[in-house]
């Protein structure tokens, strides 16, 4: 993978273009209906009533209910809620660890550069779902220890993402002669190289956010992610599976809902990728 360092000054704003705006806007939706999911909801997204089992669309549930009586929508902000939560705080401990660990082996080097290198290797070199399906049967099924998997699955690429712009730059002249100014390796990583690497560390999350909340998703649906009742996209689907045939709709809003969502952003990563010109290329 290469990336370009090096972000231009543009005189035009991101949101110069209508297609940015209007993607912009869906997601700050989407973020306050997650945030305000408790508020929102009409109903307990948990509280069962058998007599409105299957109950069809109407004023009272606008999407209908499932087969526990339980108000679809209100569940589907829930899901939406734990699915943006969780995959956030994936995000936020992926970066933090990948620019740790990342801006560690470039500016040392030497053995302990070598040592996680050839961890990270490890990592990279084997799909990040079966390695997560790996450690939560280690650590045992719940959002948390799905929440601690794929964190410890992810790190690695992020790691060597910083690392290779660590690399990039530290021998630049500035940094060189912040050195000989009294700088040391921390201070001039934090004045001088965390500013590019932040950045790029952003856009990468804002594309793997979708990726996270499949994820978390798929781990749900086989049952070992989030348990029912606890409203999750993946649980809804995977408790509904049995009634696509006659009740299509149970399966048809919460994989409609996850796939706008993992749809929307990652037109938004696309859109912050385009701007700031981060080319990728596989070498």
């Amino acid at each position: 993978m290469k990336y370009n360092t090096y972000t231009p000054y543009r005189q035009k704003s991101f949101f110069a273009h209508t297609h940015n705006i209007i993607t912009t806007i869906l997601f700050c939706v989407f973020v306050l209906f997650a945030i305000f999911a408790p508020y929102i909801a009409p109903y307990d997204p948990n509280a069962i009533d058998i007599t409105q089992k299957f109950a069809p669309i109407s004023l009272e549930h606008i999407f209908g209910c499932d087969h526990l009586g339980r108000d679809i929508f209100s569940r589907i902000l829930q899901g939406m809620r734990i699915s943006l939560g969780s995959s956030a705080i994936i995000l936020v401990c992926i970066v933090i660890l990948g620019i740790s660990i990342g801006g560690l082996c470039g500016f040392v080097g030497g053995k302990v550069d070598s040592i996680i290198m050839r961890v990270c290797d490890v990592l990279l070199s084997m799909p990040t779902l079966v390695l997560a399906l790996f450690f939560v049967g280690v650590l045992g099924v719940g959002l948390a220890n799905v929440i601690l998997a794929i964190i410890l699955t992810h790190w690695a690429w992020y790691a060597r993402i910083v690392r290779s712009i660590v690399l990039s730059l530290k021998n630049k002249e500035y940094i060189v002669l912040s050195s000989c100014y009294g700088c040391n390796k921390f201070q001039s990583f934090r004045r001088h190289i965390l500013r590019p690497v932040l950045s790029q560390c952003v856009i990468l999350a804002s594309m793997d956010l979708g990726h996270m909340m499949l994820h978390i998703a798929a781990l749900s649906f086989i049952g070992l992610g989030v348990q029912a009742p606890m409203a999750e996209w993946g649980i809804m689907l995977s408790e509904s599976k049995d009634y696509l045939w006659s009740y299509p709709q149970l399966m048809l809003y919460p994989g409609g809902a996850l796939f706008i969502s993992v749809a929307l952003c990652n037109i938004i990563g696309e859109n912050l990728r385009a701007y700031y010109d981060m080319p990728i290329s596989h070498t």
